[in-house]
């Protein structure tokens, strides 16, 4: 008897010390986070918001219609001197180009006429006030003459109109002059270029574009999503990363009958000329449903398994891996449909590491 008692003292302290055993090294395996690790991590916090919807569209950057100018050549002939080239920047008033014309000589021609003739109206009705004054003629021949002088200094005058709307030179030369300030956006004349009397294309864009446009395509599904003045977010192939600010400036009432899509416009300010006319745009436009979920930070959902994870910190001795059914991730942010709950503290920066370290 004595020794069963023994026995069964012996067998209940070796199952005492393997279970403290067991204790321990369950203790030993506990992750916790390290002061180095904890530093490299970010937590926020589950937060519910109103589901937010995204629309894409693809776009282009295009300057304002109002502020671009066609320059059409208003003579024939040979272009003499080119001063500017695709893309320069030109003030109002600048010569582009320089059109040595037979039309422009014949400009002059007129002009030299009329000032001959308003000479020659001069001297008439000095002469005619002469005679008037030694009672050779009548007061009507004088007002007659003073007609004629009026007549010759109107189409004087009108030449000289035209010389200085066409910017014509004295000579046979022709001045093709910027109208506006801004970039040359296309240009079709090259120097030593013969210029027919029949050309009806422009041969000069000028555009300001100190502000711009990004026009986008809209299918009709979205259309009704749209209003005036929604923010828009606006990317550029040129600028990988970048994200520019803006708000829909018009919407467009006509469909494109090829495409059957609604161009919408948003403008762009534009310092420092970083905006170029045609470069390739993608639109985001968001806007709110009327349902509300639970979301985290995107960085924060870790996918694996096919399934959605999001690591749920405690304490840095206390990290959950928790599933999660996500609805969308939209602007940054993960919509849960289940799995967490407002309030709840969720890694987001380096979230992939601490699952790997706490699952592997």
């Amino acid at each position: 008897m004595k020794h069963i008692i023994s026995f069964s003292i012996i067998a209940a302290a070796l199952s005492l010390t393997a279970c403290k055993q067991k204790a321990e090294e369950a203790k030993a395996t506990t992750f916790t986070l390290t002061d180095t690790m904890l530093n490299r991590i970010g937590i926020d916090t589950a937060s519910v918001k109103p589901v937010l919807n995204e629309l894409r569209f693809s776009g282009k950057i295009t300057p304002e219609d109002n502020k671009v100018v066609n320059i059409f050549p208003v003579v024939s002939g040979y272009v003499t001197h080119l001063n500017v080239s695709l893309g320069d920047y030109v003030k109002k008033g600048q010569v582009l180009a320089v059109i040595r014309s037979t039309d422009v000589a014949d400009f002059e021609k007129q002009r030299r006429d009329a000032e001959t003739e308003v000479i020659v109206a001069k001297k008439n009705l000095k002469a005619a006030q002469e005679l008037n004054e030694s009672k050779l003629n009548t007061e009507r021949d004088v007002v007659a003459a003073q007609k004629e002088l009026e007549s010759s200094e109107a189409e004087l005058a009108r030449v000289n109109e035209v010389f200085s709307i066409y910017h014509v030179n004295k000579g046979a030369e022709y001045n093709v002059v910027a109208p506006i300030s801004g970039f040359i956006t296309d240009k079709k004349i090259n120097q030593d270029m013969q210029l027919p009397s029949n050309l009806s294309e422009s041969i000069f864009t000028v555009a300001q574009i100190d502000e711009v446009f990004v026009s986008a395509n809209v299918y009709e599904t979205d259309i009704a999503k749209l209003r005036l003045n929604m923010p828009a977010e606006v990317e550029l192939l040129s600028y990988p990363g970048r994200k520019f600010s803006g708000k829909i400036d018009k919407i467009l009432n006509v469909l494109d009958p090829e495409t059957k899509t609604l161009k919408i416009r948003i403008r762009l300010p534009n310092p420092g000329y970083q905006l170029k006319p045609e470069m390739a745009a993608t639109v985001f436009v968001r806007y709110e449903d009327e349902q509300t979920l639970p979301a985290v930070p995107a960085e924060a959902v870790v996918f694996d398994k096919s399934r959605n994870y999001v690591m749920i910190f405690h304490r840095k001795d206390s990290i959950e891996t928790r599933v999660i059914e996500p609805l969308k991730t939209t602007a940054g942010y993960t919509y849960v449909l289940s799995g967490i709950q407002r309030g709840e503290k969720v890694i987001t920066r380096n979230a992939l590491l601490v699952y790997d370290a706490l699952n592997d």
